[in-house]
């Protein structure tokens, strides 16, 4: 039968969280839209998310899972949907579990679980080619037949986002006059993730002594190591962690010039907005998949040390003690990055 008399597909997506993890299957989902413009695709994710996705116009709907709900609720209310399509792009048991209360066409990625455990304990790399997340996630549209188109991620903000944003920045002084505005991320969801808070004053006093002015973002865990920075660093340098959603938080970053950031969500929401990024890694390592995909002007900063990976997401504390994969980068080196991502 031609293709074109076929009914369009019925697709659900799965990936309950976090930040950059949602962004990564932006690529899909754009593709899917493309090659089925009358889709459905659903996408199901944790509330908190959902403003990640509330604007894409490739999503037909957000399914958001309330805190607390647990995943036999969740299950119910998917259950009597004949979806035609059904793509598990978390992989974890709570995934799992769904797909055994909601039989269906399931699909799925591989995780590549031994290759990471191997690069972690044994610091061998059995990753060969493995492509970057974004199109691991095209595993599991196996059946679709389709392939990565090449594009960053998607971040899409609503005209409403943006002018609170504007106006935010205002309020602090920030970006008037035709000032440029550099964005930082300076926390992170696990302590070996964050670059020292020293180092992030230091950067910071170096841009603002250019003229530009310097916005600190992050979420309620950061306001107040955030708010420390900034006072050491001086004038021209202001926190707004803790007080943007995710929509403002992402245009914020589409208003600056930059994103320094560390292995973060914000680092691929600059990349989903456009904005160029300098990215800190230390811990982790481009094998697992996370550097800034498809980005133009992006950079990241890393050291080669025989540690490293020590983790796959970060940790509390360094193995080791040292902390050196990112207490050793130098403020001056991420400045010069910097420099060059916006040449």
């Amino acid at each position: 039968m031609d293709p074109a008399f076929l009914p369009a597909p019925d697709i659900l997506v799965v990936r309950f969280s976090a930040i950059g993890d949602i962004l990564l299957i932006t690529p899909l989902l754009r593709t899917l839209r493309a090659a089925h413009p009358g889709a459905r695709i659903a996408v199901l994710t944790k509330a908190q998310f959902a403003p990640l996705l509330s604007h894409n116009p490739h999503v037909s709907e957000v399914l958001g899972i309330e805190p607390g709900e647990g995943i036999r609720a969740v299950a119910g209310r998917i259950s009597g949907i004949r979806y035609t399509h059904m793509l598990d792009l978390h992989g974890s048991l709570r995934s799992r579990l769904l797909r055994r209360l909601v039989p269906g066409p399931w699909t799925t990625y591989r995780k590549r679980r031994v290759a990471r455990a191997a690069l972690i304990l044994a610091k061998r790399d059995l990753y060969g080619d493995a492509p970057p997340m974004p199109e691991r996630y095209f595993e599991a549209a196996d059946p679709l037949g389709l392939g990565p188109d090449g594009g960053p991620p998607d971040f899409f903000l609503s005209e409403a986002a943006d002018a609170r944003a504007r106006a935010r920045l205002a309020g602090l002084g920030l970006a008037q006059d035709g000032r440029p505005l550099v964005a930082m991320a300076t926390g992170a969801a696990h302590a070996t993730k964050r670059w020292p808070d020293e180092a992030w004053t230091a950067l910071a006093r170096r841009v603002a002594a250019t003229g530009a002015d310097v916005a600190l973002l992050g979420g309620p865990g950061d306001v107040e190591a955030a708010q420390a920075i900034a006072e050491r660093a001086g004038v021209s340098v202001a926190s707004m962690a803790g007080i943007l959603g995710l929509q403002e938080t992402g245009a914020v970053i589409r208003r600056a010039e930059v994103l320094v950031s560390g292995d973060t969500g914000l680092m691929h929401m600059a990349t989903g907005v456009g904005t160029p990024v300098v990215a800190l890694f230390g811990p982790t390592v481009r094998q697992f998949g996370f550097f800034p995909y498809n980005a133009e002007h992006s950079a990241v900063v890393e050291l080669e040390l025989a540690c490293r990976p020590c983790s796959a997401q970060g940790g509390r504390a360094c193995p080791l003690g040292h902390h050196r994969c990112l207490r050793a980068i130098a403020p001056q080196q991420v400045f010069e990055r910097l420099c060059e991502a916006l040449a």
